[in-house]
């Protein structure tokens, strides 16, 4: 089995091919090991962590909603959160009529990171301001919906981790073999998380139900 740590840089796409309009950027330009997927995506506009794999039960847990693992993000916003925003973030926000899950969110120092190609925008008047999130659910362009009805809208959304991988020591575009502690710590982690849910689900009361009454014999 595969398993490769990629720094995706901004504006690449999360596909080996592009059919679409215009060539773009894709992963085949960056990764050049056959058979392997991304366990999950980044938009075009994000930067960060990706794990890519031909572990297909690995990817299979990695993606499922219901083993809750922990990816975090750092967020540049337009905006300083107040108390207020930051509570609601952890809490949960209405997004697209649906609650999020509570979520670890803290105001964090400028991350030392290279700046971003294309430069983000930014309004002279409107000071900026850095989060960490940490998410155990992952909906479409979720950290951006959540941070703007919070009053604060994304810049900038980078990647930093999935569960024990990090994105330390990669530059943008740079891509890597796990090491074998990291695997294993990984593999733990899954095996942990699929364990937890399938004693939760043993738990589960099971509910009769019946749409009309049995017929009399």
């Amino acid at each position: 089995m595969r398993y490769i740590l990629f720094n995706k840089p901004f504006g690449v796409l999360t596909q080996f091919t592009d059919r679409t309009g215009p060539p773009r950027p894709t992963l085949a330009d960056y990764i050049e090991t056959p058979g392997v997927y991304a366990a999950g995506r980044l938009d075009a506009d994000s930067e960060g962590l990706l794990l890519l794999t031909d572990d297909g039960p690995m990817k299979f847990s990695l993606l499922q909603p219901e083993f809750a693992h922990r990816r975090t993000y750092w967020v540049q916003v337009e905006g300083i959160p107040d108390e207020a925003a930051l509570a609601a973030l952890r809490t949960g926000v209405l997004v697209q009529g649906e609650w999020t899950k509570p979520a670890e969110a803290r105001v964090i120092p400028a991350p030392e990171v290279p700046d971003r190609v294309p430069p983000i925008r930014v309004r002279a008047s409107i000071p900026t301001a850095w989060l960490e999130l940490t998410l155990t659910e992952g909906r479409n362009r979720q950290v951006r919906k959540m941070t703007a009805a919070a009053g604060l809208p994304t810049l900038r959304l980078i990647r930093w981790s999935m569960e024990n991988l990090t994105l330390a020591g990669l530059a943008p575009g740079e891509s890597r073999r796990l090491r074998p502690a990291e695997l294993v710590a990984l593999q733990r982690i899954v095996a942990r998380t699929q364990s937890s849910e399938n004693r939760a689900t043993v738990k589960r009361p099971v509910r009769k139900m019946f749409l009309s009454k049995p017929p009399r014999s």
